[in-house]
């Protein structure tokens, strides 16, 4: 009887540290920063993000993200011209906001990072991917992160490049114009997230 006991107890306790653990993205402390360049210039600027992440121990095994548009911000422009970028960004030629007020991102693998990515993070020993809803389209979209799980928390770093074109904005991207900006926007990520108890 004790034995069965024991192999039952064993078990549980399996079974439970199986279960993912839930984080909850610490807003105030996160955030998605953004460059977009263009032949003779660029802006930078940054976006709030809330979410929640799952782990199964130390690993990260899925997560979900929202960005609302509203909060882009431009950090290199005085005004005015600071809220006519963003004036812009927010219209349809970019984000059409008033539609499309929210951005998600679904994770849907988290593989161990074997390298080959020009651009990772140092350190950088995670590839994600997920489902990158933006304009009302989803397109998959992958990156390379560095991920530590320590105690409570999670923290994410990464850096990496968004074809804005993929997901249908394509206003000046031809290079014959007087204004052609890259369809690449550098994207820097910096998530924190503690658990929930």
């Amino acid at each position: 009887m004790s034995i069965a006991l024991l192999v039952a107890s064993m078990s549980a306790c399996k079974k439970n540290h199986s279960q993912p653990d839930n984080y909850e993205v610490n807003s105030a402390t996160s955030s998605i920063q953004w460059k977009g360049s263009a032949t003779d210039h660029f802006h930078v600027g940054s976006f709030d993000l809330t979410g929640n992440l799952t782990a199964v121990g130390t690993t990260v095994s899925g997560g979900d993200f929202t960005i609302p548009i509203s909060s882009i911000a431009d950090d290199d422009l005085p005004e005015p011209a600071k809220q006519k970028l963003l004036d812009d960004l927010k219209s349809a030629n970019f984000f059409n906001l008033v539609v499309y007020p929210q951005s998600k991102f679904h994770i849907t693998a988290v593989v161990p990072y074997t390298g080959g990515d020009t651009i990772a993070i140092p350190g950088a020993n995670y590839l994600v991917t997920g489902d990158f809803t933006m304009i009302g389209e989803t397109h998959s979209q992958s990156f390379p992160a560095m991920i530590t799980v320590t105690g409570d928390s999670i923290m994410t770093e990464a850096v990496f490049k968004l074809d804005r074109t993929k997901w249908g904005m394509n206003i000046y991207t031809d290079p014959s114009q007087a204004l052609y900006i890259y369809p690449g926007v550098d994207i820097s990520l910096h998530v924190r997230a503690g658990k929930i108890k």
